[in-house]
C-alpha cells in the first residue's frame, strides 16, 4: 500500500489542548485549529518525503523507515528519531516523549499524537 497522494485535513480532535501542552503559543493554536492543511507525502519504497502546508506555514520532513533522522516538530524543534513500519499501512515514530501514528486506510489518513495521557486526532482525506 503506497501512501503517496496528497490528503487534506478534514477533522481534528483535542487540537487545543494537545497543542498547548506541546508547548505552542496560544496565536500560533488559534491560527491553526481552523486551517485545512494539505500534506502531500511521496513514497519511494522505504523512503519517504512529507510536506505539510498550513496556510503559511510549511513543514518538510524526509526519513528512511528504520533509519534515525532529523525532524521538525510542530514547535519548529529538530529532533532526532526514527520511523518504523506496523504491516504496510502503519507509521510509528517517538519524538521527545511524543508518540505519532499514521494509519493510511484506503483513501483516508489518521494521524494520532499521544503524549502522556492526551491524544490528539487528525483525519485527512485524499484530493
Amino acid at each position: 500500500m503506497s501512501f503517496t497522494g496528497k490528503y487534506e485535513l478534514q477533522s481534528q480532535e483535542n487540537f487545543e489542548p494537545f497543542m498547548k501542552a506541546l508547548g505552542l503559543p496560544e496565536e500560533q493554536i488559534q491560527k491553526g485549529k481552523d486551517i485545512k492543511s494539505i500534506s502531500e507525502i511521496v513514497q519511494d519504497g522505504k523512503k519517504f518525503k512529507v510536506t505539510v502546508t498550513a496556510g503559511t506555514k510549511v513543514m518538510k520532513n524526509e526519513f528512511t523507515i528504520g533509519e534515525e533522522c532529523e525532524m521538525e516538530m510542530l514547535t519548529g524543534e529538530k529532533v532526532k528519531a526514527v520511523v518504523q513500519m506496523e504491516g504496510n499501512n502503519k507509521l510509528v515514530t517517538t519524538l521527545k516523549g511524543l508518540k505519532s501514528v499514521t494509519e493510511l486506510n484506503g483513501d483516508t489518513i489518521t494521524h494520532t499524537m499521544t503524549m502522556g495521557d492526551l491524544t490528539c486526532k487528525r483525519v485527512s482525506k485524499r484530493i
